[in-house]
């Protein structure tokens, strides 16, 4: 072996070059050559066999992959970042991107309390919904957001000394009609009335005095001979004047009660607390020893209604849920929840953030999912929530009105689709009509009053210079707790208690009092092959079926 063969192989670059050049052409092209290309020649070749192991391959590629999974949360923090600090169009953000209703783009409704002693800066003015959990694991479902909540009595100081002002309309008065005929074949009720549909097209014509349809009509007087009756011993409570109200019901026995928590002594002590329910409730209540003589539950004043309209349990829970200003005819504000639902959060508190502190005067919460009226049709079609040819009807018909999806120009309104459940409202005139033309859609079309509810609010903000403070639906669920209707809750099976598969007992050799381990023909054992495993079960279940 010689040793230019020897150099050869003990080095990689320069040997190389010296075995095919003379001594004076090497010396010539050395001077020629530049560092930083000798540097490669020599770099190069030694990252290439580095390459070809398997191992540092992997560790580059995870260092790579590692890299762009940091660059990627980077860009998407800095995304978020900026659609939080600018107003955004698109209806379809995560209830962390904030949309801010403009309240200022309308006309002032009242001056607070606290704005009146000077006070302008709302404490929680520099409030911020916490960063989103990062989207890792299983999927949840809505939840809770944080809320500001000011202190109790701030928050009642803060309660509008005179009522908001109702645009143009300042009178409205309710048809009356004891024998209520029906003049076209499809709409209405004997509760409701049966409006033509000139009528109703009349009603969205906002004026300064208005008589519309608003249920009752058979009665001069709501809650008395008139469909939805109420004992005299009530009907005087319900007149009395309250600044504020909590308002439920329970048809049908669908729900079980829900006892607020967190209320304070003030309004335990100012605010009535009524929860309307039929015979059929107010029966399984007493026969189950909830109810007593002194129709009280809690904080519940339990209000019994007779002769109810409707066959169906959900459309009579619309007539307290959209026409209260008519059964309490002398409350500023109230607070209507689903009868499913429970409250933990102070009467006042909720007022104060979701209407005084937005000069608002009403809230409702958006859907948590669907913003688009067709979507939420399908949806109600798909889960059964009423029978779809009077589904199709009902959007067939506002369609031809010039109904049309959901598009940014709507905004700052950031969708058609509420979550009925709670609404917070003043009661004015303004409030009262647009509670009442939204029944009169319950009672012509289906009682679903999702579908029914963007149209009535945009055909009353064509007219005047008002709008719906939509509220995010995590807003709405930190303030009520949601159960289970009453059938789900009786006829789930029980929770099954998960059992803990216990270490089975070590069974010791009676002979040499051994514990049996490892197998003494086998330095270790052997692990036993899964589907072998199942083959083995099944063979033995085949045994025992065919010996039985």
């Amino acid at each position: 072996m010689t040793g230019r063969s020897l150099s050869l192989r003990g080095s990689y670059g320069s040997s190389q070059s010296s075995a095919k050049f003379p001594a004076i052409a090497r010396k010539s092209s050395s001077k020629m050559l530049i560092p930083s290309l000798r540097e490669k020649e020599r770099v190069l070749p030694v990252i290439c066999g580095y390459l070809g192991q398997r191992r540092v391959a992997m560790i580059l590629l995870v260092a790579l992959a590692l890299l762009v999974f940091i660059w990627g949360s980077i860009t998407v923090s800095k995304e978020s970042t900026n659609s939080n600090a600018k107003e955004s169009n698109d209806p379809s953000l995560d209830v962390h991107t904030v949309l801010k209703f403009k309240m200022s783009d309308y006309s002032p409704l009242h001056q607070h309390a606290g704005a009146a002693s000077g006070s302008s800066e709302h404490p929680c003015n520099k409030f911020a919904l916490p960063p989103p959990p990062p989207p890792v694991g299983r999927q949840l479902g809505p939840r809770p957001c944080s809320v500001c909540y000011i202190p109790l009595e701030q928050a009642r100081a803060r309660m509008p000394r005179s009522p908001s002002v109702s645009p143009v309309l300042r009178n409205l008065t309710y048809v009356v009609d004891e024998n209520p005929l029906k003049t076209e074949p499809h709409g209405g009720s004997n509760f409701g009335g049966y409006p033509s549909l000139k009528r109703r097209s009349d009603s969205f014509d906002i004026r300064e005095s208005m008589t519309v349809h608003c249920g009752f009509v058979k009665g001069r007087k709501p809650g008395h001979q008139t469909g939805f009756d109420i004992d005299e011993a009530d009907l005087m409570e319900l007149e009395q004047f309250h600044e504020v109200i909590v308002v439920s019901a329970i048809f049908g026995n669908y729900d079980i009660i829900q006892q607020p928590k967190n209320i304070s002594e003030a309004s335990r002590k100012n605010v009535p607390f009524y929860m309307f329910v039929d015979e059929e409730t107010e029966t399984y209540m007493k026969n189950s020893t909830v109810l007593d003589s002194s129709m009280k539950v809690g904080l519940w004043r339990i209000i019994v209604v007779h002769n109810i309209p409707y066959n169906d349990t959900r459309r009579n829970g619309k007539v307290p849920k959209l026409l209260l200003h008519r059964i309490l005819p002398n409350v500023r504000y109230s607070i209507w929840i689903d009868g499913k639902l429970q409250l933990v959060v102070d009467p006042y508190q909720v007022l104060e953030r979701f209407l005084w502190s937005q000069n608002a005067n009403f809230a409702i919460s958006r859907h948590y999912r669907r913003f688009d009226v067709f979507e939420e049709a399908e949806a109600n079609k798909a889960a059964g929530k009423y029978d779809n040819t009077s589904i199709d009807y009902q959007i067939e018909f506002y369609k031809r009105e010039g109904l049309t999806s959901y598009y940014s120009a709507k905004f700052p309104i950031t969708s058609d689709v509420p979550e009925g459940c709670v609404i917070i409202r003043e009661h004015v005139p303004i409030t009262n009509l647009f509670t009442c033309l939204w029944f009169n859609e319950v009672d012509r079309f289906t009682s679903r009053d999702q579908l029914s509810f963007s149209t009535v609010r945009d055909k009353i903000m064509e007219k005047v210079k008002w709008s719906i403070n939509m509220i995010l639906d995590c807003e709405r669920r930190n303030f009520v707790i949601q159960a289970y209707h009453r059938d789900l809750l009786e006829h789930r099976s029980p929770p099954v208690t998960p059992v803990i598969p216990r270490r089975p007992p070590l069974n010791r050799d009676s002979g040499t009092g051994r514990t049996p381990g490892k197998n003494p023909r086998h330095g270790r054992s052997r692990r036993s092959n899964p589907r072998h495993h199942r083959k083995s079960v099944a063979g033995n279940r085949d045994k025992q079926v065919i010996s039985q």
